[in-house]
């Protein structure tokens, strides 16, 4: 027993499945760090660097991701309706009504100072309670018709891709945290089937010590265990049952957990309701919703205007007016949005929204739920293997020329 661990031979073939094992999780490791890393690329484009996979087609991964879950767990209106348009009335007011003197006064001075410095006192607390007595029903026909007309006025999909192409570590931490466990399961699993390989290949070189075995069980095991691993994540699809055992993809079994951490991220950080209004202000549509703000701001200013007409009008004249009442529409956009700056209210709403979001995800068959992941490895998954079998191959010269090079020469 003595004489078989001090023989060297012993401890070179020793080191065939050792080897193997670490060339699986080295590869396996560095494919799921090339798939997300780096953000940008580094290096002399267009071939001599990397940039992550993911981040590298950021706006294309999101589209997909999108496609894959919002479009099918949740429309623009069932959202907007989840937000709840009463409770967000309500919110607008709660946070104007103690500051519509700061709000009157700072348009007011900066646009017609004069005009503002010298009304006694009484005319502008006239003003204040008028502002302050209409912006409730003002508010609530607002967002009433925001909500009618929401189809129309907020692109959630072209939203959310816009966001996360533009947040790229946010589109990675979408995948990387509901694919912990598989992404783990990659790395780890490298070890345990590069380890089974190589003992398959050290039976090999046992018999037939060629020097392209070594290189070529390299390329093997680095070709092999990611392909394996990917297998593993996502087949089979549906739960099949042999006995006692249950298989189905690791990633499929999670789907209840899964839901609850996309929904999560998307709820709180994507589709929040300062998001949701800005979109809708700054969107595609946004001229239409800035159009409906000042429609419905303009019976406020007539009204207001018209306590003294007279001397409004001398004040500020035909046109003077016109610019006023515009001046006010872009007043309460303003404070539109800037009235969601508010940590607790968008947790609230967000809890809300995501109820039934992952109430939908939950429901979702398993060809619909897989394409969440799925898409993070299979764009340019060959590049990923590849990769590894040449890294394999690599080390399984190394291992010929340092560990056996003795034995062949």
């Amino acid at each position: 027993m003595t004489s078989l661990f001090t023989n060297p031979e012993f401890w070179q073939y020793l080191s065939i499945p050792v080897i193997a094992a670490l060339i699986g999780w080295s590869t396996n490791w560095l494919a799921i760090k090339m798939t997300f890393y780096p953000l940008e690329f580094i290096g002399k484009p267009p071939l001599l660097g990397w940039q992550g996979i993911i981040p590298s087609k950021a706006r294309k991964m999101a589209a997909i991701s999108v496609d894959a879950t919002i479009s099918k767990i949740g429309t623009v209106d069932e959202i907007f309706q989840q937000i709840d348009p009463k409770v967000l009335a309500a919110h607008i007011v709660h946070s104007a009504n103690p500051r519509i003197e700061e709000y009157v006064d700072e348009m007011m001075l900066r646009e017609y100072p004069t005009f503002w410095e010298n009304l006694p006192n009484s005319a502008r607390n006239m003003v204040y309670d008028r502002v302050r007595k209409a912006t409730p029903q003002l508010v609530d026909n607002l967002v009433d018709d925001i909500s009618d007309n929401i189809e129309d006025l907020l692109d959630i999909k072209g939203m959310v891709i816009d966001r996360l192409a533009k947040d790229k570590q946010l589109l990675n931490r979408i995948f990387l945290e509901c694919g912990d466990a598989e992404f783990r399961f990659i790395v780890n699993s490298g070890l345990y089937f590069g380890f089974l390989f190589g003992l398959v290949q050290m039976a090999v070189w046992y018999f037939y010590q060629s020097w392209w075995v070594l290189p070529f069980f390299g390329l093997l095991v680095g070709y092999a265990t990611n392909w394996i691993a990917l297998n593993v994540i996502f087949r089979p699809l549906y739960e099949k049952k042999f006995g006692p055992i249950r298989l189905q993809g690791l990633f499929l079994k999670r789907q209840n957990e899964v839901a609850e951490s996309f929904c999560h991220i998307v709820t709180h950080e994507i589709l929040t309701v300062g998001n949701i209004i800005n979109a809708i202000i700054e969107g595609p549509k946004g001229e239409r919703a800035r159009n409906m703000v000042k429609k419905h701001i303009k019976p406020l200013v007539d009204e207001t205007a018209g306590m003294g007409k007279a001397l409004t009008q001398m004040a500020f004249g035909p046109t003077g007016f016109a610019t006023l009442k515009n001046k006010v529409g872009l007043k309460a956009i303003e404070i539109s949005q800037s009235s969601f700056n508010n940590p607790m209210f968008e947790k609230d709403r967000a809890r809300a929204v995501k109820s039934i979001m992952v109430e939908r995800m939950i429901a979702l068959s398993s060809e619909e739920f897989q394409d969440l992941l799925r898409p993070c490895f299979q764009e340019d998954e060959i590049k990923l293997i590849l990769v590894g079998a040449f890294l394999g191959m690599v080390a399984g010269v190394g291992q010929l020329i340092f560990v056996f090079g003795g034995a062949l020469g």
